[in-house]
C-alpha cells in the first residue's frame, strides 16, 4: 500500500509540473512603456501563446496602466469601456481561453504611439504541435517619440526568456518524476518501506 501512495503522489506532482504555463513579460526587458520604441506587435509575433500561459505587464504605475479592450477599441485606441483595467505596475494575467486578447495603455496618447499589444492564443487540437507565431495588428504610429516622465534606459532592450526557462525546468522535474513512478511500479526501482 505504501508503494501505491508514493506512486500516486509522484504522478500527481508530475501532472502539475507538466501542465504549467509559461510566463511572458510583455516587452521583455523594456516592460510596458512608451520609451525605447518597443514594438509590441513584433514582440507578440515571436511568441506561441497557449491556454494557461501568463502574460505579465511590468510598468511604472505613475505613468501607465493596462486596459483589456475589444478589437474595435484596440484598433481605435479607445479605452472608454475596457473589459478590465489593471493599475498595480506588476500585473499577471492568465490566458484562460484561445483567441485574441487586446491590451493598451489607457493614458492619453500612449496607445497612439504604440503602447498596445494583441495577444493571440492559438487553438490547438489535443495532439497538435505548435505552429508558427501568429501575425498581430501593427501599432498605429510607432515613429512618434515617447512621452513619459522618466529617462530612457541605454541601449536597445534584449529579449529575455521571461520565465520560459523556469517552466522548462519544471517540465524536466515532472518528466523525471514520471520516470521514477514507472520504474517503481514495474520493479526497476525499489523504494524503502
Amino acid at each position: 500500500m505504501d508503494m501505491a501512495v508514493a506512486i500516486t503522489v509522484l504522478v500527481a506532482f508530475a501532472s502539475v509540473a507538466l501542465s504549467s504555463g509559461e510566463v511572458y513579460k510583455v516587452g521583455d526587458k523594456a516592460g510596458w512603456t512608451t520609451l525605447g520604441n518597443v514594438n509590441y506587435t513584433a514582440w507578440a509575433a515571436n511568441k506561441n501563446f497557449k491556454v494557461g500561459d501568463i502574460i505579465q505587464f511590468v510598468y511604472n504605475k505613475d505613468f501607465h496602466n493596462v486596459a483589456e479592450v475589444s478589437l474595435e477599441d484596440y484598433k481605435s485606441c479607445n479605452a472608454g469601456s475596457p473589459k478590465a483595467t489593471y493599475k498595480s505596475g506588476n500585473d499577471s494575467i492568465t490566458l484562460r481561453t484561445d483567441g485574441h486578447y487586446f491590451f493598451l495603455c489607457a493614458v492619453p496618447g500612449h496607445c497612439a504611439v504604440g503602447q498596445k499589444v494583441d495577444i493571440q492564443v492559438a487553438k490547438l487540437a489535443p495532439s497538435a504541435a505548435p505552429s508558427s507565431p501568429p501575425e498581430a495588428v501593427p501599432p498605429s504610429n510607432p515613429a512618434t517619440p515617447p512621452t513619459e516622465g522618466t529617462p530612457p534606459t541605454e541601449g536597445p532592450p534584449q529579449p529575455q526568456p521571461s520565465g520560459a526557462s523556469a517552466t522548462a525546468e519544471s517540465r524536466v522535474v515532472g518528466f523525471l518524476m514520471v520516470v521514477l513512478a514507472f520504474a517503481a511500479t514495474f520493479g526497476g526501482l525499489m523504494l524503502p518501506r
